[in-house]
């Protein structure tokens, strides 16, 4: 009878402890987050600093749905096989309910082709090409940041404005150059037919030859560049255009370049008057802003890089989703995800139907140095919903879900 006792016992015991491991379990809502920590930390540290802050914020807020969130972060080196690596791992092993983050265009592309296989959320932080919401697009898959199509367009506008008729690029050599490239030429020879393309310049990512590179640049005689370089190769590039007189009377156009974590690494080597698009954190008069710096350089004693924003506004939008689906699963969590309305430091945005791009905007402005530093001037915030690619287009490139 003691042995009879002793085993009902236990069998008492096991089945209360396999019931509280799935109710703990199920207290919790996991996100799997992946992102290129190793390969470009100038943007991506920051960015995990954003997204931690908006969990501590969530959390404290009592989650969502009543569950708490958990991140379950992963670096991907800068390679997109091991990008779909850990997207396995974490769909598989982790058990997650969504998948965020990525920087590169190219490993955003290939977590994009996971998730439409495995039919699981993805919410692409910054991968900025047009593919992944165009061509490549696919309905699991939304985009925060703001496209090329849309930084290009906003910098067009004023690019057209200017006399330069001969024009040169320089672009790292994968995807997301070879997107900014091909989308500025389209949009500003629409508005200035008068434009002709004289040079072009593809340094592979990472590996510029800056010095060949601008005296190329410089071979081809332009009035105006675009420069879609960034991170050190940016650095490296200013420093042998400086050198050279690469950017004497001649206008630059560039992508990202009045962001913090690309602007700041230039000090006094700053060239003036690049018309970029970026992020003065230090000026920004949107309401919303206004909260989240306080609470950044509260948690951080440090001002707040773009990726801070993208990382902070990344997880807001994941637990919007969560919140309004008032479920994991991935079906309804798509269709919760097209048309919501979420905050962000830049004021509210929204997901496209379409082509779930969100609205988030970017600031364009003009470089300028200031006490050794770099800085932005005559600085304006452009609503990424004025600049988002019309839905002809749309309809004519995306495939259909």
């Amino acid at each position: 009878m003691k042995s009879v006792s002793a085993l009902l016992a236990g069998v008492t015991l096991a089945a209360a402890l396999s019931a509280v491991v799935p109710a703990s379990a199920q207290d919790t809502i996991k996100i799997g987050e992946i992102n290129s920590y190793s390969g470009l930390p100038s943007f991506t540290e920051p960015y995990r600093k954003g997204w931690q802050l908006a969990l501590e914020q969530i959390n404290a807020a009592g989650g969502v749905n009543g569950k708490k969130l958990e991140v379950i972060s992963k670096d991907d080196g800068g390679k997109p096989a091991d990008a779909v690596t850990a997207a396995n791992e974490l769909v598989s092993n982790d058990g997650v309910v969504m998948l965020a983050g990525t920087f590169f265009s190219n490993i955003g592309l290939a977590v994009s082709d996971f998730a439409k296989q495995k039919k699981i959320l993805f919410l692409a932080a910054e991968p900025l090409t047009d593919a992944i919401t165009l061509a490549k697009g696919n309905r699991y898959t939304f985009r925060l940041r703001p496209s090329n199509y849309e930084q290009a367009a906003m910098l067009a506008e004023e690019a057209a404005k200017l006399p330069a008729k001969k024009w040169a690029t320089i672009a790292p050599n994968y995807e997301y150059g070879q997107s900014a490239v091909a989308v500025f030429k389209k949009l500003l020879s629409a508005k200035r037919p008068d434009i002709e393309w004289v040079g072009e310049q593809w340094p592979p990512q990472g590996k510029i030859d800056a010095g060949a590179v601008a005296e190329a640049l410089a071979q081809a005689q332009p009035d105006a560049i675009l420069n879609v370089t960034f991170g050190p190769d940016l650095v490296k590039f200013v420093r042998e255009g400086n050198t050279r007189g690469l950017f004497k009377n001649r206008s630059v156009v560039s992508f990202l370049t009045g962001e913090p974590e690309y602007l700041d690494p230039l000090k006094d080597e700053t060239p003036e008057g690049w018309i970029v698009t970026g992020y003065p954190w230090n000026a920004v008069t949107i309401p919303a802003h206004a909260a989240f710096l306080k609470a950044y350089q509260e948690k951080y004693n440090d001002y707040p890089r773009l990726g801070s924003v993208v990382g902070y506004s990344t997880l807001k939008a994941a637990a919007a989703i969560l919140a309004k689906a008032k479920s994991t699963d991935s079906e309804k969590l798509v269709d919760a995800a097209e048309g919501i309305l979420v905050e962000t430091p830049f004021g509210e945005v929204t997901f496209r139907n379409s082509d779930h791009q969100s609205t988030l905007g970017a600031f364009v402005g003009k470089t300028a140095l200031k006490d050794g530093k770099g800085t932005l001037v005559d600085v304006i915030y452009r609503d990424g919903a004025k600049y988002l690619p019309p839905e002809s287009e749309v309809k004519a490139l995306r495939p259909q879900d």
